[in-house]
């Protein structure tokens, strides 16, 4: 077993930052790449999963690279509260009400269906396969590779070590889907003339397609808030990040020692620290000094990281010992993805069905990422306001997001099987039933499809 040191770190960053850069530039040069949409990252992934220790071996990788994930997934979780904007939910919830319920129904019944498909036909049939399996769509198509890196680190710590590979293979095989599926719905919807802003698929910008901005559509990444004369901008935010993160691995172990029967994510406890820290700054009038936009690069460049460590990880021996089950889990998750496309989009949002459920679509397949590159194909100047709406809705639905990710694992450790699908599909059930009780199923449905 190697020593691991802190050259080992410099060359795992070095040479995922080399796969990131070739991603980036085949990208922005190969046609056909560009054709899938594919994120740089991803492609990294793909580069050193094939040259890594599961493929050809050439790539010097140390032997902890697969435990990157684990500690990115934390940065990006920890990161989400900091900076942000306080919105009141109350005051923006008549605006925001289709897709905030969209959005529940939506994250309730992938993580659900997908554990009461597993409950009901894998498991039987498949009978080595752990009770938890059904989690592993979910933590894929849902979340992405960060959720699937928390999902994995929950139930290895329930005993489930293969669980990461799995869900890193879920997640990267829902972002293919996310694309090529959505590019496909895209196409027949502008064929049946259901989009409202574009009248072909060829009508899109170079941008989206190379991943190159123009000099014209640049944006800051961020403002300085502080004088780089006392300390660098961004080294004030990275400080926080590096600071809280290190608070919570401490508090994890403590926790651990404390309750060994239950184990608790790092990346939850990185979540609730970083809310107690935005909530201490608002009090000290401190978070004026905190960028929003610098937090949320850090966060992007942590997932950038992720997708591209998590994918070169994938131990392809695991995945195969688990390839039928598998793929009958990925086939019933995009049959459920499209359901809730084609059925529950047009009859939730009052206007713009289209242009919200295809953004859907991407989320609940690949990751909310992939959900805009496609809302940007067929509404490129995003006049439907979906990801204000997102953003907004998604207040109330983080809270429910953190709190399947952080437990599910643990129900499943202490035997409550079937409580997880029971509360999350009733939970969404209910959402439909009070739209259908109020009079709002279908209320905009003629009208959206005809537009």
């Amino acid at each position: 077993m190697e020593n691991f040191t802190i050259w080992s770190l410099m060359i795992d960053i070095s040479i995922i930052s080399g796969l990131l850069l070739a991603g980036t530039i085949l990208r922005a040069k190969v046609k056909w790449i560009q054709s899938l949409f594919l994120p740089a990252s991803m492609i990294a992934g793909f580069l050193g999963l094939a040259f890594g220790p599961s493929g050809v071996g050439i790539l010097p990788f140390s032997e902890q690279f697969s435990s990157y994930p684990t500690l990115l997934i934390a940065v990006i979780f920890g990161a989400i509260p900091i900076g942000a904007a306080k919105v009141r939910l109350s005051e923006v919830f008549h605006r925001v009400r289709d897709m905030f319920s969209y959005s529940i129904i939506l994250t309730l019944s992938m993580w659900g269906a997908g554990v009461l498909f597993a409950l009901l036909l894998l498991n039987p049939i498949f009978r080595d396969l752990p009770d938890g399996f059904g989690l592993i769509l979910g933590a894929g198509f849902l979340g992405g590779h960060g959720t699937a890196a928390a999902i994995g680190e929950g139930l290895a710590h329930a005993g489930w070590e293969e669980a990461m590979d799995l869900g890193m293979t879920s997640a990267t095989v829902g972002i293919l889907v996310a694309v090529l599926g959505g590019l496909f719905l895209i196409k027949r919807s502008t064929e049946n003339g259901h989009t409202t802003f574009i009248s072909s698929f060829r009508d899109l910008p170079s941008e989206l397609k190379s991943g190159l901005m123009p000099a014209s559509k640049r944006s800051a990444m961020g403002q300085e808030t502080v004088s780089s004369n006392s300390i660098d901008p961004l080294v004030l935010h990275l400080a926080i990040i590096a600071f809280l993160i290190g608070i919570s691995y401490w508090l994890t172990n403590l926790l651990t020692e404390w309750i060994p029967a239950v184990s608790i994510p790092l990346f939850s406890v990185a979540f609730i620290l970083g809310l107690v820290f935005q909530g201490i700054s608002r009090q000290l009038k401190a978070d004026k000094y905190i960028d929003g936009r610098v937090m949320e690069r850090i966060g992007g460049t942590a997932t950038d990281f992720l997708v591209a460590f998590g994918i070169a990880s994938i131990n392809i021996t695991v995945v195969m010992d688990y390839a039928l089950p598998l793929i009958l889990l990925f086939a019933f998750g995009i049959l459920w993805a499209y359901i809730l496309f084609r059925f529950v989009g047009p009859n939730i949002f009052r206007d713009f069905w289209l242009e919200k459920s295809i953004f859907g679509w991407g989320w609940s397949t690949g990751t909310v990422a992939m959900g805009l590159a496609l809302l940007r194909i067929v509404d490129p100047e995003l006049k439907s306001r979906t990801p204000e709406d997102y953003a907004l809705g998604y207040v109330g639905v983080a809270p429910v997001d953190i709190i399947i990710v952080t437990f599910a694992p643990i129900l499943f450790a202490l035997g409550f099987t079937w409580v997880i699908p029971s509360v999350l599909l009733l939970g969404a059930a209910i959402v439909i039933m009070i739209y259908k009780k109020a009079g709002w199923w279908g209320q905009g449905k003629q009208q959206n499809t005809s537009s």
